[in-house]
């Protein structure tokens, strides 16, 4: 196995070297973290300071590609595409396909839009897994053929309904959050048939899901987020990215008031990112990939623990 997953990370770095990437290292540690209502990140207290194990490299990326934008003396040559292999953590994640500290491979790539960073996401899978060329298909498509309900308009009682009728366990105090009733009907009725054939390109979420991607203004409104399957499992998640620092401090404070209401500790809203994006964050497009996921799809695990050395459990 650590042959393999060495192997593996050889070939995902070739792969983006031979299209100009630049790998860079942030930091592991920092004042900033990203603001999620369902991440909760490692704190770690030096004096009276606190510090966050990141979640995602996404920041301290993001704010290396502002620097450059901002340069007016930088160099022709300077990185418009990076990518990364990282560690990251997240509390309270544990089972089959997560781990408290895993790898994450994340890159952006200035310039590119929600097709040219679908067809990069495709070009990758199709690389470094045995099971052919991706399919794309929207969110709204895949819940009315799975699901049988209109994911951008249905009612949370709809939702609730289609639940009950197909015999899911609706025991959790999902009360009238739309977006965690269409995580639920994603997840049992969705997902197990995307990437079933070959890998499957979700895109154009619902825009209350935006995350830190732009919003796209049509009927219904749709963020420009995109995700990768294969065979039911989530490996990738990309968007086409947020460049409005005033839009992202608003997302930020929305939130962190879903995490109250849920009992969460509120995460610092103000950031390094958000001063960089004030500078001005080059429109790109931009992923992340679980590549612990990746290589139980490559082997054939069909645990976490597999294809990790040391485990949570034995760390």
């Amino acid at each position: 196995m650590l042959r393999r997953r060495a192997e593996l990370l050889g070939q995902l770095r070739t792969f983006f070297a031979d299209r100009g990437f630049l790998e860079v290292e942030t930091p592991v540690l920092s004042a900033d973290t990203v603001v999620d209502v369902h991440l909760d990140p490692f704190e770690v207290h030096d004096g009276d300071a606190v510090f966050y194990l990141q979640t995602s490299p996404e920041f301290g990326m993001k704010r290396l590609l502002a620097s450059v934008a901002d340069d007016n003396d930088r160099d022709a040559d300077a990185p418009t595409a990076i990518y990364q292999v990282s560690r990251v953590f997240r509390r309270d994640e544990r089972g089959p396909l997560h781990n408290p500290e895993f790898t994450m491979v994340e890159w952006y790539r200035v310039g590119d839009n929600l097709a040219a960073g679908m067809s990069l996401l495709g070009e990758l899978a199709a690389t470094l897994l045995p099971f052919g060329p991706a399919e794309r298909v929207s969110y709204a498509d895949a819940f009315a053929e799975h699901a049988g309900v209109d994911a951008h308009r249905a009612s949370v009682a709809a939702l609730r309904n289609t639940a009950e009728r197909r015999g899911i366990n609706v025991s959790a105090g999902l009360g009238d959050d739309r977006d965690a009733w269409l995580d639920l009907l994603l997840v049992e009725l969705v997902a197990p048939h995307l990437g079933a054939e070959c890998p499957t390109i979700l895109f154009d979420y619902p825009a209350s899901q935006a995350a830190l991607a732009v919003t796209r203004d049509s009927d219904p409104s749709v963020a420009e987020r995109f995700e990768l399957y294969v065979r039911g499992i989530e490996l990738a998640n990309g968007y086409h990215e947020l460049t409005d620092a005033d839009e992202l401090r608003r997302r930020n404070h929305e939130n962190n008031a879903k995490r109250a209401a849920l009992g969460k500790p509120p995460l610092p809203e103000m950031s390094r990112l958000l001063d960089a994006m004030e500078a001005g964050l080059p429109p790109c497009c931009g992923c992340a990939l679980g590549f612990d996921r990746l290589l139980m799809l490559a082997i054939g695990a069909r645990s976490i623990d597999e294809v990790i050395a040391l485990p949570f459990d034995r760390a």
